[in-house]
């Protein structure tokens, strides 16, 4: 099939629907009730990295209703919507869920495994430094100053330049290794948000499905779903590459979310004819 041109179309099927109210009570819940009794929703339902004390498995599932922000939660119900409602009047709600689920798992472990390997390197490094000043290691407070430059935390010019001319000051260290200890323990308990892997794995199984349908950009500018979706996932598995220091997008979530949607769409598509064309 290369363009959607359906017979009987729902703009709101039920499981858009369903979808769509949970992540915006899930929102402002996150918005009133979280921040009034000062309970964390982050830190019992968003996605934590495997060397978190806060992570649980079920994470891996309710970080896909959890959002940030009002463009966050826009972008994503709006793009859920615009594909997604094409593909359940296609497949059906059960289908649909499924698929959707599926992508969302699998985009949030391939962001684990990604973030596990970051993180494992951090770990290391951390680990080393801790060693060095335990044991009044010469230039541990070097090395504290590299790991600080390295990762981009921010230090006291005052401090730094009595550190270089003092290294052997232990206590100037050890103040210095508890800024870095507690830049480490905010990384590793970095929560990850967002319905983005999912819905990059619909996007996905849109392109395949309706390759040659318009798709307005800025509601006026025509572009072919193919080229869009293409450029789309290929911006992302640059940046996600590259890894950009301060870039704080899961960028390896939506690339598995999308590879995750089309892997599954194009295994449905060879032994389900009568639905998928």
């Amino acid at each position: 099939m290369n363009e959607f041109r359906p017979s009987r179309f729902e703009v709101l099927p039920l499981i858009i629907k369903n979808l769509l109210i949970i992540n915006v009570l899930v929102f402002i819940a996150q918005n009133t009730i979280g921040k009034q009794f000062s309970f964390s929703m982050d830190d019992y339902f968003a996605l934590h990295t495997w060397k978190s004390t806060l992570f649980q498995p079920w994470q891996l599932v309710t970080h896909m209703f959890l959002h940030g922000s009002v463009g966050h939660i826009f972008g994503n119900m709006l793009a859920l919507w615009m594909f997604g409602a094409v593909l359940e009047n296609l497949w059906g709600g059960k289908r649909f869920l499924i698929f959707y689920i599926i992508c969302g798992l699998g985009a949030a472990l391939l962001h684990l495994l990604f973030l596990n390997y970051e993180i494992g390197h951090l770990t290391k490094e951390y680990v080393d430094l801790v060693a060095m000043h335990a044991s009044n290691r010469t230039g541990a407070a070097e090395a504290m100053m590299n790991y600080a430059t390295k990762h981009n935390i921010m230090l006291n010019d005052e401090f730094t330049n009595y550190l270089r001319a003092n290294p052997d000051d232990n206590d100037a260290a050890g103040k210095l290794l508890d800024v870095l200890s507690n830049h480490y323990k905010e990384t590793i308990n970095t929560p990850t948000i967002g319905a983005s892997g999912a819905v990059f794995g619909v996007l996905a199984a849109f392109v395949y499905l309706f390759p040659n349908t318009y798709i307005y950009l800025y509601f006026f500018i025509p572009v072919k779903a193919k080229w869009l979706g293409l450029a789309y996932f290929s911006y992302e598995l640059f940046f996600a590459i590259r890894n950009s220091a301060g870039d704080n997008v899961a960028r390896w979530a939506h690339v598995g979310g999308a590879i995750v949607g089309l892997l599954l769409v194009i295994t449905w598509n060879k032994t389900n004819k009568k639905t998928f064309y």
